[in-house]
């Protein structure tokens, strides 16, 4: 049975005093035997070396963490209490090593694997780039007793994030989801992306998603018949593990300037949130959201998106 997270009273606490946490929840260590083990564990992810445009994502944990200070527990949309219905706590950040992605992975994955109890609590990275996406994926299928043939992925960007290499790393935000396939955390023909768009070096560039059974809609194809494709592949999953990534560059630069590899032409924030709502259902066993730039970003808004992003991944959970 899921213990209720007790979270201070804005109304008690002013929610720019106290100890900075993801949606002002408990530290993992300050959570008593009595509320173990929590349901999810929050964790930051502070690496931007596998950006292949303007790097700054580093700083995306931090940022998250101070907008998500105003996130209240009670979703109106989804009409859930996730504070109510789940326990969950701030797991810190992660050990990086900025100068090298593999290793950075690694060590992620590393630190992952100790969080709450591995057989009943999930993990919601925040990045960072979208390359730490794959440490997240690693950590979840090795706590989920490594399911074979892997998990469902429900995948929201501007681009595939497939590519085999970029300047010679293979290891960089533009291939995650290459390499989870080939190390078999992902199974393809189970995997959605959504709002593919914009420009390529090479058309193919596509090739390895799309020989590997990967659905894609593009933001154009979203507009005409998207949600219901979205909608009939949420149906076949059942009740299959699914984890969900989101890198915020899925939303239009009007609504998320703060990005690293900005795309024109993509969701508003309410489109993208409504989307998100529309999973409940799904069986979640794990999520990240990345490629927050706070230096590229405007009044807060990207930041405050992705605090809203993190309550209503919970709220599906929930």
């Amino acid at each position: 049975m899921s213990m209720k997270t007790v979270l201070p009273s804005g109304r008690v606490q002013p929610r720019f005093a106290g100890v900075c946490t993801f949606l002002r929840a408990p530290q993992i260590d300050s959570v008593g035997p009595a509320s173990k083990p929590v349901d999810w564990a929050i964790y930051g992810i502070p690496s931007d070396a596998g950006v292949t445009f303007r790097p700054g994502a580093r700083f995306g944990p931090r940022a998250i963490r101070e907008a998500s200070q105003y996130i209240k527990p009670f979703l109106i949309e989804q009409n859930v209490n996730i504070a109510e219905r789940l326990s969950f706590a701030d797991a810190g950040d992660s050990q990086v090593s900025p100068y090298s992605c593999k290793q950075t992975l690694a060590e992620v994955a590393a630190f992952a694997a100790k969080l709450g109890d591995s057989a009943h609590t999930k993990l919601l990275a925040i990045g960072g780039d979208h390359s730490v996406a794959y440490a997240n994926l690693k950590a979840t299928w090795e706590r989920r007793g490594k399911p074979v043939g892997g998990f469902s992925v429900i995948h929201f960007d501007a681009h595939m994030d497939t590519v085999d290499e970029v300047w010679n790393e293979k290891w960089g935000h533009a291939s995650p989801f290459r390499r989870a396939i080939e190390s078999g955390f992902i199974d393809p023909k189970s995997m959605i992306s959504i709002g593919i768009r914009g420009t390529l070096n090479d058309p193919a560039d596509l090739d390895f998603a799309k020989q590997h059974g990967v659905t894609l809609i593009t933001f154009d194809q979203w507009q005409t018949n998207g949600p219901a494709t979205l909608a009939a592949f949420v149906s076949k999953l059942g009740k299959r593990e699914t984890y969900l990534t989101f890198d915020v560059d899925a939303v239009d630069p009007a609504f998320c300037p703060g990005t690293g590899t900005p795309v024109a032409g993509g969701f508003t924030s309410a489109q993208a949130l409504t989307a998100v709502r529309s999973l409940r259902g799904i069986n979640l066993v794990g999520a990240d959201i990345v490629e927050v730039l706070p230096d590229r970003d405007v009044s807060d808004i990207t930041s405050t998106f992705a605090a809203q992003l993190m309550a209503e991944i919970l709220g599906l959970s929930a």
